[in-house]
């Protein structure tokens, strides 16, 4: 399972990476490969602010629907569009062309509570 060590990683199996105040948001290896071959990704928040821990979309596996949390307070400005032909990106390269959406941090001190690779690895151990 790859845990890329530039990432952060939150409790709900999500990943973040931060480039000044926009972060890119997917889920975690290890998340996909729980959840099985992912067949739809919806998000409807496109342009919406969205409070910390709230809902920004979810991810349907053949078996189950997950939904998928924001770890901070912050306005999702773009949408992996690519997913909606290509869902079965998010098993092949999570980390990568797997991306789900890209949201601008309003308050980087909510961040304080995300995981580096080492702390993820362990929560998920």
């Amino acid at each position: 399972m790859k845990l890329p060590e530039e990432l952060k990683y939150t409790k709900d199996h999500e990943w973040i990476k931060i480039e000044g105040d926009i972060a890119t948001i997917g889920v975690t290896d290890f998340a996909q490969s729980e959840l099985g071959d992912i067949v739809y990704v919806e998000v409807e928040t496109l342009d919406e602010e969205l409070d910390k821990d709230e809902v920004f979309g979810t991810v349907e596996a053949v078996k189950t629907v997950s939904d998928l949390f924001l770890p901070f307070d912050g306005e999702i400005v773009e949408f992996n569009e690519t997913l909606e032909d290509e869902p079965e990106l998010v098993n092949e390269d999570p980390y990568g062309k797997g991306w789900m959406i890209k949201a601008k941090i309003k308050d980087t001190k909510q961040l304080e509570d995300v995981m580096d690779a080492a702390a993820y690895k362990a929560h998920i151990e």
